[in-house]
């Protein structure tokens, strides 16, 4: 078994590692700027400057490499992951496929901050108003990249320039000449047959992507865009309440389902099977989220005259109140949201469990056990029942991460702020770290399910070997 164990592990890891690729792929996909969505109000003033964004950006850990290598033409710089501003570096990169020339695109690129610079420099009341005029067109070319639109900002700006006689005294005049002849630079000295030749760029262990994984097996999951907090934080405030919510659901559904099961399977075509039949499959076919809507809009309001339940959350008993009265409170309100998690889960296991039950009580030695004058409860629970629990370790290996990952709709309508609805704010909110997060802590949960559901099988029949027979 040991042995079994393992190799299983040794299976995990690349796929853990495939699973975080796919993760840390799609956060780099994600749209918006992390280091604007860290923003505040006292920052929001500053927050365009080169220098607090780099710092920003630093502490995120943006200015390294994305991943060890990158598969380019020879066109591309190695350096390209040093332009911070996503849409800038995705600007410069459709550039580059233009033109193939990156040194002298990254003149051009200078340039524009350079005169970007220079207004700043040479701002004051007199030319404050010129100046506005100007800025617009000038950061447009920052995400330019079509030669009919850079034309028309460039002839923009040089003709508000020219035609403002305080800026004329300036040397700003001088500098937008020079942008414009880097950009015409670009396009005469194009070395596009650099694009054809492929390229393989090495970024060393350094990298965004080996950095976010060796702290996430340390259980560093980085820090919220949305609050600074570290996502570890906000996550164990929200799974306290979604293994409570989940758990209790849990407990229940198996708590009455395997009777429910047995017995059908026992009592096979009776009136108890046909009807439990009955009203299990109507439960199983209510959508939870209308079930769920229904009990707040009748269960929660005094409109219907049955105000038997408190409205949503968890209760806002202060954490110096008495332990028993918090632990009433929030038990009320948990009622609702526990029987919504529980009633179609209850449906699906104990129909799983008759037909587990039914596949082994016609097996020969379930009527040697018969014939030998067992008793019922000794043939029903100790020999059919534990050869019947395969479909339930089974549904084991999907339930297990789901304690921990949450329900969202459920936690969306009743306010739980468990992992769920935690999962949805962040998306919301683009709040990526905390949503990546959870999307790697499911998987990792699923596989650690899979392998316990193995352990399971074998504890459960001796018959399951883990030794694979060579023919």
């Amino acid at each position: 078994m040991v042995q079994y164990l393992i190799k299983r592990i040794l299976i995990f890891i690349p796929t853990l590692l495939l699973i975080s690729l796919i993760a840390f792929g799609l956060s780099k996909m994600a749209p918006g700027d992390p280091v604007e969505s860290m923003r505040t109000e006292v920052e929001s003033s500053v927050l365009n400057t080169e220098r607090v964004y780099e710092e920003k950006a630093e502490f995120l850990g943006l200015n390294k490499p994305a991943f060890y290598i990158s598969f380019t033409s020879r066109a591309y710089p190695d350096t390209l992951y040093k332009i911070l501003k996503k849409n800038r570096r995705a600007t410069i990169s459709k550039l580059v496929a233009q033109y193939g020339n990156w040194p002298q695109i990254q003149t051009y690129y200078e340039q524009i901050r350079q005169v970007e610079l220079l207004m700043e420099h040479l701002e004051t009341d007199t030319l404050r108003e010129s100046l506005r005029q100007i800025r617009p067109s000038l950061r447009q070319l920052y995400l330019s990249y079509r030669h009919k639109r850079i034309s028309s900002l460039l002839e923009t700006i040089e003709s508000k320039v020219e035609t403002d006689s305080l800026i004329m005294h300036t040397s700003l005049p001088g500098a937008v000449e020079r942008l414009k002849r880097d950009y015409l630079n670009v396009r005469a000295e194009s070395t596009k047959h650099l694009l054809y030749i492929p390229d393989i760029k090495w970024y060393g262990w350094d990298n965004q992507y080996h950095n976010w994984l060796t702290s996430f097996l340390m259980f560093d999951f980085g820090v919220s865009y949305f609050d600074g907090r570290p996502v570890s934080s906000r996550m164990k405030d929200a799974l306290f309440w979604t293994v409570i919510l989940n758990l209790l659901a849990i407990f229940f559904a198996y708590l009455l389902s395997i009777p429910l099961g047995v017995l059908s399977a026992i009592w096979k075509d009776s009136i108890f099977d046909r009807s439990t039949t009955l009203l299990l499959f109507i439960l199983y076919s209510l959508p939870s989220f209308w079930i769920a809507t229904m009990l707040v809009v009748f269960f929660t309001t005094p409109e219907y005259g049955m105000d038997w339940f408190p409205s949503l959350g968890t209760g806002e008993l202060p954490p110096e109140a008495p332990f028993l009265d918090r632990f009433f409170e929030t038990a009320t309100h948990l009622i609702l949201p526990v029987f919504c998690l529980t009633y179609s889960a209850l449906a699906f296991i104990s129909r799983q469990v008759r037909g587990g039950m039914l596949n082994v009580i016609r097996q020969d030695y379930i009527r040697t056990a018969w014939a030998k004058g067992l008793g019922s409860r000794s043939v029903v629970w100790n020999h059919a029942f534990r050869n019947a629990l395969f479909p339930i370790i089974t549904m084991f290996a999907s339930i297990f991460p789901a304690v921990f990952a949450g329900s969202v709709v459920i936690e969306v309508i009743f306010n739980i702020p468990g992992m769920g609805k935690l999962t949805v704010e962040a998306i919301f909110q683009r709040d990526w770290p905390v949503v990546y997060t959870v999307l790697m802590l499911s998987a990792t949960l699923t596989m650690v399910g899979i392998l316990l559901a193995d352990i399971l099988y074998a504890l459960v029949d001796p018959r399951v070997s883990y030794s694979i027979k060579k023919r």
